[in-house]
């Protein structure tokens, strides 16, 4: 086909555009077609290739400086990294007083400089956000640079979200007034009713978001109804690592937002030398203020109308012992005085340990006497990244108990895909190796409930625990 350009047409042929030159003698019998490539075209191709060569160089390496692009043999992306103008890693956390307040952390990059949360009691129809009040956050930068990581600057915002009724469903959102979160739902604790329930989980620690995400999401698919989450320390490996703090967030998603959560600190939040508590620790949670000067949200309790909750620093009680004796001193006080019928104690090393090479004497030495004499019925502990649970009745340090009756439960569990070898001492009534596990707690008055799942959601053990009028405990197997 002859183009409107004169005796020169274009003609697309074989994927491309070549030039016509038509036989000027329009009588011929045969018109010939001559091939040629268009010059015009070739020249804007060469003239483009030029410039790509001359700009390449330059645009890779303004991209590299402001990105930096990172390849990991999992192949994370960089979301989990990089922050952005529009919130990420939001986790609620319980406060001193779960049943009236809860406490919200997120993040940003570092051009976003306000933060806000609006809250507003649940309703089945779209008008709430006008309904919705506005609460301040406090805001926190934290430039980290983890190993082989690049550095990153972040925003860390976190807000209280108070003055919340007993028992109610709340839908929340967070966000500088133009980026925002989606809407959000949780439950504040019921004072009465239905009692208290919780997940715990031993360490993540590794393969965190490829092997542990399947654990707290099966968990939470099992029990969608409870009150909170537990985590016993290790929950990642290296304490620095942003990469490994965003894949647990990512691992947990929504739930972190809808579902809130305690943590007790382990090893592997600790750098070693200096002794130090991970740099997102603090920015990256909201947990309270309420226990040993200087381990504010490592060392705190919780109290639910039914049970106060204790979390206690082991790591640091272990690399120092002035915190050891004044974490000491703080339970004695506080257990002294308290007044729930329950109480349930968290920290990250083991009372008793699943294999004798990983012993923590100098933690037994300190705080069994006290869990004896004040009653305490369950220790959730992790570390030993084995299955481990029991009492100390058939021990010779154990304390005196009547035929059925039992002092604290000890638990040793695991989360994670790193496992040791469980050497089944003799203070386990059940013990396990090589498994994934999560654990579903609830408390109805006098009673507690307890059962350990594997990953896959099967049953592997299980007892109740029944509290008579005199503050002792019968356990039912």
């Amino acid at each position: 086909m002859v183009g409107d350009d004169g005796p020169f047409g274009k003609l697309f042929r074989d994927g491309k555009w070549v030039v016509a030159s038509v036989n000027s003698n329009p009588q011929a019998s045969d018109t010939r077609f001559r091939e040629s490539v268009c010059f015009n075209d070739q020249l804007q191709v060469i003239s483009m290739r030029l410039l790509l060569s001359i700009l390449f160089p330059f645009v890779l390496i303004s991209q590299l400086a402001a990105y930096q692009p990172m390849v990991y043999k999992s192949g994370y992306s960089d979301k989990l990294l990089f922050p952005s103008k529009a919130p990420d890693r939001i986790i609620l956390n319980l406060t001193e007083t779960p049943e009236t307040a809860v406490a919200v952390t997120w993040r940003t990059d570092t051009t976003v400089d306000a933060g806000f949360v609006e809250v507003v009691e649940a309703s089945p129809t779209p008008d709430y956000p006008a309904q919705s009040r506005r609460v301040d956050a406090t805001m926190q930068k934290l430039t980290v640079m983890g190993n082989s990581e690049p550095e990153i600057e972040a925003h860390y915002f976190s807000a209280v979200m108070d003055g919340l009724e007993p028992g109610k469903k709340y839908t929340y959102r967070v966000g500088d007034g133009e980026w925002w979160s989606e809407w959000l739902q949780f439950n504040t604790t019921n004072m009465e009713g239905d009692g208290l329930s919780l997940l715990y989980f031993g360490d993540a620690q590794n393969d965190i978001k490829s092997m542990w995400s399947r654990v707290i999401r099966e968990a939470f698919r099992s029990y969608p109804d409870i009150g909170f989450m537990l985590h016993a320390g290790d929950l990642v490996n290296l304490p620095n690592s942003d990469l490994e703090w965003g894949q647990w967030h990512e691992a947990g998603g929504f739930l972190h937002a809808m579902v809130p959560s305690m943590m007790t600190p382990g090893n592997h939040e600790y750098t070693r030398n200096p002794v130090s508590l991970s740099k997102q620790w603090r920015p990256g949670f909201s947990l309270p203020h309420n226990g040993v000067p200087g381990l504010e949200e490592t060392c705190y309790y919780v109290d639910f109308p039914y049970a106060k909750v204790v979390s206690l620093d082991s790591q640091i009680m272990i690399s120092s012992e002035k915190y050891l004796t004044e974490q000491e001193a703080w339970l004695e006080e506080l257990l002294g005085k308290n007044e729930k019928k329950w109480v349930i104690v968290t920290m990250h090393h083991p009372v008793y340990s699943t294999a004798p090479n990983r012993d923590n004497q100098q933690i037994r030495d300190a705080l069994k006497a006290i869990f004896d004499k004040y009653g305490v019925d369950l220790v959730l502990q992790g570390h030993d990244h084995a299955y481990g649970r029991g009492d100390t009745k058939n021990l010779s340090t154990g304390v005196t108990m009547r035929d059925g009756e039992v002092g604290p439960i000890y638990v040793v569990s695991v989360s994670g895909p790193k496992q040791y070898k469980n050497d089944n001492a003799q203070w386990m009534s059940v013990s396990g190796q090589d498994l994934q596990l999560f654990q579903y707690i609830k408390i109805l008055d006098d009673t507690l409930i307890y059962k350990a799942f594997t990953a896959d959601a099967e049953l592997y053990d299980q007892f109740e625990l029944r509290k008579s009028t005199g503050g002792t405990n019968r356990i039912i197997e």
